[in-house]
C-alpha cells in the first residue's frame, strides 16, 4: 500500500481473520499537501485512490502476519473517531514525520546491517518498491502485482523492470545454460 492509503485504512475496511489471510479495502487516501493547497484547509485531504474512477476501491491481501500486527494494533492503540486504524496522539492523520521518525528508528532493527543504509533502507515509500520487486523475484504474474499494487501491468514493467537485486548470478546461470555454456543437470 501507499503510505496515503495505509493512514486512510479504517478498521471496517479489513478483514481479519483469527487465522489466515485477510483482505484491507482500500476506498481513500490522505496525502499531504499543505493547509495552503487542499480543499478543505487540513494538511490531508480526503481523496480518492490514485488512477481510479471516483469512489472506486481496491482489495488487498493482507497475509497472516500483517493480519496478526494489525489485530494487535488495533487491540492496543483503539482506533479514531472515524474508524481510521493509524492516527497520532490527537486522534488525527498520522503525518508522514510520524512515521518517518519511526522508520528511523526501526530500520537498523528490522533491516539487515548491508541493507540500513541501502535504497531499501532510505524511505518508509521504498518499502513499497522492496515488496512490490519481492514479488516479481517470487514469479507472481505481473498482472497480479499489479492489481495488488494498484498500477496497470505498464507500470510494473516501466517501473520495476530490471530493479530485482541479487539475481545478476542466478540469471547468468539461466544464460549459459541456455546457451550450452553451462554444467548439464
Amino acid at each position: 500500500m501507499r503510505p496515503a492509503e495505509v493512514v486512510g485504512l479504517r478498521e471496517e475496511d479489513c478483514y481479519l481473520p483469527e487465522m489466515g489471510w485477510g483482505t484491507l479495502t482500500l476506498r481513500e487516501t490522505r496525502p499531504v499537501s499543505g493547509k495552503k493547497w487542499t480543499d478543505s484547509g487540513k494538511r490531508h485531504d480526503k481523496r480518492g485512490l490514485k488512477a481510479r474512477e471516483v469512489n472506486s476501491d481496491r482489495p488487498v491481501p493482507a497475509p497472516p502476519l500483517l493480519v496478526e500486527i494489525l489485530r494487535a494494533h488495533i487491540k492496543e492503540f483503539g482506533r479514531a473517531k472515524d474508524g481510521r486504524i493509524f492516527q497520532n496522539e490527537r486522534g488525527d492523520v498520522l503525518g508522514t514525520f510520524s512515521y518517518w521518525r519511526v522508520w528511523q528508528e526501526a530500520r537498523p532493527i528490522g533491516l539487515p546491517p548491508d541493507k540500513v543504509t541501502s535504497l531499501l533502507g532510505r524511505r518508509p515509500y521504498d518499502l513499497r518498491h522492496t515488496c512490490i520487486t519481492n514479488w516479481l523475484n517470487a514469479g507472481v504474474p505481473v498482472a497480479e502485482v499489479a492489481r495488488r499494487a494498484g498500477n496497470s501491468p505498464e507500470v510494473i514493467h516501466r517501473r520495476y523492470e530490471g530493479c530485482i537485486d541479487g539475481h545478476e548470478e542466478l540469471n547468468n546461470r539461466k544464460i549459459e545454460r541456455a546457451m550450452g555454456w553451462g554444467e548439464d543437470d
